[in-house]
C-alpha cells in the first residue's frame, strides 16, 4: 500500500503543437510532453520550432506547471551530428526533463546540458526492476513503465527503486500491438520507420489470407464479410482503477496521443483532472464516478481496455471487426471573446452548425452546459442560419455567457 502522506499525483498531457499545449495546461494537466522537430517519435505531429518551445516552457511555467521534451527516436549514425546541433540550439531553455529511449542520445544531451533531468521513455522497454536500476545507475530520474507491465510487477518495481526515482505510466490512450512501440512493420511495409517516429499502423490496417497455390483469391481470417483486423488493439483506459495504479506506486499518469485533436486533448485532459481530483481530496473513501468515464466518451475512442495491468490481453481486448473509431460529438467552436457592451461572444468555428441546435459548452474546471443556439451574426453583423465554413469567425448571444478558450460540441444525433 503507498504512503499517501504529501500523496502527489502528476497528470502529464500531449502536446503535439502549441494549440494542443496550451489547451492541456489550460484545462487541468501538470504537464505536458511535446517534440521539437527533430528526434521525437511522432513526426506526424505539428512539433514545435525551437521559438515555440521557448515560448511553451515561458507559458507552462507561468501556470505552475512542468514541460517533457521527447527526444526518443533510436538514432541512427547519420542523426548524431544532426542532434548534436540541435541540443546546442535548445540547451539554454529550461525544459523540465527530456524524455529519452537511445543511451547515445542521453549521452548527447548530457554532453551539453549536464544537469538535464533525464525521463527513460516507454521505448526503452523497461519490463523489470533490475533494467530500472540499471538506467537509474545511469542518472534517470524517472522509469517511463513499458506498457506490457502488470500493476504486480510495477508495485515490485516500486519496491525496489530508490523513494526519489519516480514511476510514469500510461492511463489513456492508443495500445501499440508490438513491445512498446518496437515494431518493424510501418518499415517493412511502407518505408516508414516507426523507431525514428513515421509509423504509419499497420497494425489496424484489414488483413486476409492467402493461399500459395492460389493467387488472387483473398480468405478472410475471421468469417466476416468486413475483414479482420487481426491486430487491432482496443484503447487503455484506467479512470476507474486510480486507487489501483497508485497503490502500484505509479505517481505521474500519462495520456497518450500527440497526433490527437485539441478537442480530444480538452475532453480527455478534463475527465482525468476531475477523477484524481475526486481522489485526492479523500483517498480513503474514492468512489469512482462513472460521469467522469461518460465525459472521456464525448472524445473520439475505440473500444476500451485495461491492457496489462490486470492480466495478459486475450481476444477480449482487440477489435476484430472495425479500426473505426466511435464519434458521438462534434467539435464546433472555440470560444475567443465576448463583448460586454452587446453580449455577443466571438466564436472560431471548427466544424457545421446552425441556428436552433443545441450545443453543450465546457471550459477549464468547468462541467458541461446546455445552450440552443438562438441568433447568430457573420464577423459584418448579418444574421446567418448556419455556420459551414472552417474557422468561421461568429458572434452568437448566449444565455450563459462563456469564458475565453470554453470549447463548444454538438451531439452528432441531431
Amino acid at each position: 500500500m503507498t504512503d499517501r502522506k504529501d500523496l502527489k499525483l502528476e497528470l502529464l498531457a500531449p502536446a503535439g503543437d502549441m494549440e494542443k499545449l496550451r489547451t492541456a495546461i489550460l484545462f487541468g494537466a501538470d504537464a505536458v510532453y511535446f517534440g521539437g522537430q527533430i528526434g521525437s517519435l511522432r513526426a506526424g505531429a505539428g512539433n514545435l520550432s525551437v521559438d515555440e518551445i521557448r515560448e511553451a516552457m515561458d507559458f507552462i511555467h507561468d501556470h505552475g506547471c512542468k514541460g517533457y521534451m521527447t527526444l526518443n527516436i533510436y538514432a541512427h549514425n547519420d542523426d548524431i551530428p544532426v542532434l548534436r546541433d540541435y541540443i546546442g540550439k535548445i540547451k539554454d531553455i529550461p525544459i523540465d526533463a527530456f524524455l529519452v529511449s537511445d543511451p547515445g542520445v542521453m549521452g548527447l544531451i548530457k554532453e551539453q546540458i549536464p544537469d538535464a533531468e533525464i525521463h527513460l521513455s516507454t521505448q526503452a522497454n523497461t519490463t523489470n526492476y533490475l533494467t530500472a536500476a540499471f538506467w537509474v545507475n545511469q542518472g534517470v530520474k524517472r522509469i517511463v513503465a513499458a506498457r506490457e507491465m502488470s500493476l504486480a510487477e510495477l508495485t515490485e518495481m516500486r519496491r525496489q527503486l530508490p523513494e526519489d526515482i519516480e514511476i510514469e505510466a500510461f492511463m489513456h490512450g492508443a495500445m501499440c500491438i508490438s513491445y512498446s512501440g518496437r515494431c518493424l512493420l510501418s518499415n517493412f511495409m511502407a518505408g516508414r520507420d516507426a523507431n525514428r517516429g513515421a509509423c504509419t499502423h499497420p497494425c489496424r490496417w484489414k488483413y486476409s489470407l492467402v493461399e500459395e497455390q492460389r493467387p488472387g483469391e483473398y480468405y478472410p481470417i475471421e468469417e466476416d464479410a468486413r475483414g479482420s483486423y487481426i491486430m487491432n488493439s482496443r484503447d487503455l483506459c484506467m479512470i476507474d482503477c486510480i486507487p489501483d495504479l497508485v497503490n502500484a506506486g505509479v505517481t505521474s499518469f500519462k495520456i497518450e496521443g500527440r497526433m490527437k485533436s485539441m478537442y480530444y486533448v480538452a475532453t480527455v485532459v478534463s475527465a482525468y483532472r476531475s477523477a484524481i481530483d475526486k481522489y485526492l481530496a479523500d483517498p480513503d473513501n474514492y468512489v469512482y464516478d462513472p460521469t467522469d468515464f461518460a465525459e472521456l466518451c464525448k472524445a473520439s475512442h475505440r473500444e476500451f481496455t485495461h491492457g496489462f495491468y490486470y492480466h495478459k490481453p486475450t481476444d477480449k481486448d482487440q477489435n476484430y471487426l472495425t479500426s473505426d473509431y466511435t464519434r458521438d460529438y462534434s467539435f464546433v467552436g472555440l470560444v475567443r471573446t465576448t463583448d460586454e457592451k452587446t453580449g455577443l461572444t466571438t466564436v472560431e468555428q471548427r466544424n457545421k452548425f446552425s441556428v436552433g441546435d443545441t450545443i453543450e459548452i465546457f471550459g477549464p474546471m468547468t462541467p458541461y452546459y446546455e445552450e440552443v443556439i438562438e441568433e447568430m451574426y457573420d464577423e459584418e453583423g448579418n444574421p446567418v442560419e448556419s455556420a459551414p465554413h472552417p474557422q468561421q469567425i461568429l458572434k452568437i448571444r448566449f444565455k450563459r455567457v462563456p469564458e475565453e478558450n470554453f470549447i463548444m460540441r454538438r451531439k452528432k444525433d441531431q
